[in-house]
């Protein structure tokens, strides 16, 4: 394994601004790996961690395979993380949304150019993304359709679903859609959670990662095979909303299988803790998404089934 400095700013107010890598084997640019690129994504984060962990004892076992090389950058944006917020600390900019970036732009442009610099080239190119909702997923890889997708290979992730995403217009500055333009396969994993560290959802993550890198034949490590992917089209998720805001009492959690009619969770008031509505299945399905935290507004979505 290797260290490297990627990127370096300096900072006239506290430690300097760095990106940095952990590099594996010697070869061909067989994958690249990215963390966290938003400053709460610590599972983001814990994942890549326990990546290079793992890939640190493969390679001195011998176990990767010659001529393939792996980088795996954990981390984008430290200064956010330090502060726990999202986006870029100095002004609120996504660097997700600045690829393939410019190099004499602004700082987050500069940063996403450096960035996709390092990673551009490789064969394939995996982000752990965490979602605009705040809530428990499925864990699943994502796939934007540019076609340049390839649903065969994200199903060797071994993960239960493989989705399928037309990409908007704000997608086009996305670290996934450039690594697919610039010829390299790109895959969004999503581990289902993001500012709390869920260490069993996290292993489901980077085990089908690892099982990713063995079935390309990147590495020679054996895992259990994982799941039969099912492929979904992201229109064809149905959301559920809630017709009230208040508190949220849920009585199906993410990954229960539910019928028509269920009952799936109350509204409560916040003072006087009456039921304001019920929420119900509208389908029958598999819950792919639920919202995490108490309170909720009038009409958002709280559910999506699959």
């Amino acid at each position: 394994m290797k260290r490297e400095l990627l990127f370096e700013l300096a900072s006239p107010y506290r430690c300097d601004f760095r990106i940095q890598a952990f590099r594996f084997g010697e070869g061909d640019h067989a994958a690249a790996i990215v963390g966290a690129i938003r400053g709460d994504e610590l599972q983001q984060l814990f994942i890549c961690s326990q990546l290079i962990k793992n890939l640190s004892t493969i390679e001195a076992q011998g176990l990767l395979s010659p001529g393939h090389e792996i980088l795996v950058i954990p981390q984008v944006n430290h200064y956010s993380l330090n502060i726990s917020k999202r986006f870029w600390a100095m002004d609120g900019t996504d660097i997700n949304r600045m690829f393939p970036g410019y190099d004499k732009g602004e700082t987050t442009q500069r940063i996403a150019a450096a960035l996709f610099e390092a990673v551009r080239g490789y064969t394939y190119g995996i982000q752990l993304a965490s979602f605009y909702l705040h809530g428990d997923f499925i864990p699943h890889v994502r796939q934007l359709k540019t076609g340049y997708e390839d649903v065969e290979k994200a199903k060797q992730f071994g993960l239960p679903y493989v989705v399928l995403r037309e990409p908007s217009s704000f997608d086009t500055v996305t670290l996934n859609y450039n690594w697919q333009i610039f010829e390299t396969k790109a895959f969004s994993v999503y581990s289902g959670d993001t500012e709390e560290i869920n260490k069993d959802s996290a292993k489901v993550a980077w085990n089908g990662i690892l099982r990713f890198l063995a079935r390309s034949g990147i590495i020679r490590h054996k895992l259990h095979n994982g799941y039969d992917s099912v492929v979904l089209n992201e229109k064809s998720l149905t959301g559920v909303t809630g017709k009230h805001g208040g508190f949220l009492y849920k009585i199906k959690n993410t990954g229960d299988s539910v019928k028509k009619g269920e009952l799936l969770a109350k509204i409560l008031d916040p003072c006087d803790g009456s039921v304001l509505s019920e929420i119900f299945a509208p389908v029958s399905g598999d819950i792919f998404f639920s919202h995490r935290a108490p309170l909720i507004s009038e009409n958002m979505v709280v559910f999506k089934l699959a």
